[in-house]
């Protein structure tokens, strides 16, 4: 059998501080990279917003978009209210392609 030990040096150890900085340090990653993610998260729903109200479009009304994109009828009514608060207007999206 093989024994090995470990010998922690007292002047080696970090101090309290420098373990604190550290955790700190990992805290404020860890709350740098949920920002970005939900910055994305936002650029990702509003993307989907445009094109689902483009969907409501293409499909005549909410209830045959909600079955065409096997989407609920709650999410696309969500979608098209985050369209509207964007400033994305379904009347605008059928005069502009027509």
């Amino acid at each position: 059998m093989i024994l090995i030990m470990t010998v922690q040096n007292p002047e080696k150890a970090p101090s309290r501080k420098q373990r604190l900085q550290e955790k700190q340090r990992r805290q404020l990653l860890a709350v740098d990279m949920v920002d970005k993610a939900e910055v994305k998260v936002r650029k990702a729903e509003s993307e989907l917003a445009v094109a689902v109200t483009e969907a409501v479009r293409v499909f005549g009304d909410e209830k045959s978009a909600s079955e065409g994109l096997d989407m609920p009828v709650e999410a696309v009514q969500r979608f098209l209210a985050m369209a509207l608060e964007a400033g994305v207007d379904p009347v605008d999206q059928a005069d502009a392609a027509t």
